[in-house]
């Protein structure tokens, strides 16, 4: 094996990537990272990482100090990115970029999973455990996977001849108690619901608490199923039936990409699109 110091040398290379990412804390994130970060280990890269703030700001200086560290190239895992209209134009294109979300402007490489998949996936389970009346608990309006989850989530009802109706639709800001809140708003408008589609697993988790202090039985008066197969999944009151999402394979995967495009000099935009699964827990019934 060629010594990567010399290499690097001869490249102009420094065989570091950049990430840039909102919350370390999100499990789901955090598994994209590792699966990035040991790809790029197994390729003899080194990773450095940055932060930008929940509501999305601090790219402005994230991207140029990562390009100020002369980085290979840069991986973004930061939902909040997809509101920046800015970022088209704070980006080197000349520098390869991976997202594990869309970029305003395109040109962007992605790898991602099919999020309206995944909402037709929960939802049709749901109706193919007798409920007629299914809520959703979404994610911020306007998100790429917000809305793609929710197309998914509507195609589902419609295919089994079911009314989407927005009453049946509330916000719960991707946080426990947010969709707590949520879960709580969408009984006080309508009784009958028999199902709930939350577009995460933390938000299911809200999901499930409020149907406790609703005096609710999961699954017998009301089914749930979440996303994401996070590790509390199995282990919530009942466990959880979820839609998987591969975070750690994309994260791997998003690596690969970006150290190709970087051995290649190729900066053209590609999409690779990961599977997802359904997995069935007690609480769906």
């Amino acid at each position: 094996m060629p010594n990567l110091q010399a290499r690097s040398l001869v490249m102009q290379r420094t065989q570091t990537v950049g990430v840039i990412t909102s919350d370390f804390g999100d499990q789901n994130i955090g598994r994209f990272i590792v699966g990035a970060e040991q790809e790029a280990r197994r390729q003899g890269y080194s990773v450095v990482m940055a932060s930008i703030e929940p509501e999305g700001s601090g790219t402005e200086y994230a991207l140029p100090a990562m390009m100020e560290r002369r980085v290979d190239g840069i991986l973004l895992a930061a939902p909040q990115m997809e509101e920046d209209e800015a970022l088209a134009h704070v980006l080197d294109r000349s520098l390869p970029v991976v997202s594990l979300y869309d970029v305003p402007g395109g040109g962007v490489s992605m790898v991602g999973s099919d999020d309206e998949l995944i909402g037709l996936l929960a939802t049709r389970h749901l109706v193919e455990r007798g409920r007629r009346v299914i809520a959703t608990v979404i994610g911020k309006r306007g998100r790429r996977v917000t809305e793609s989850r929710l197309r998914g989530y509507r195609t589902a009802l419609e295919d089994a001849g079911l009314r989407f109706e927005t009453e049946l639709v509330e916000e719960g800001r991707l946080e426990i108690a947010g969709a707590a809140g949520a879960t709580t708003r969408l009984f006080e408008r309508r009784s009958d619901i028999g199902g709930v589609f939350a577009q995460s697993d933390t938000m299911a988790v809200g999901v499930l608490s409020a149907l406790r202090r609703l005096h609710k039985q999961v699954p017998a008066d009301c089914a749930v199923a979440g996303c994401d197969d996070m590790e509390m999944a199995p282990y919530t009151a009942p466990p959880l039936t979820t839609v998987h999402v591969p975070f750690y394979e994309t994260g791997a995967e998003a690596m690969r990409l970006l150290l190709n495009m970087i051995a290649t000099g190729s900066v053209a935009p590609s999409k690779v699109i990961l599977p997802v699964h359904l997995i069935v827990r007690a609480s769906s019934g």
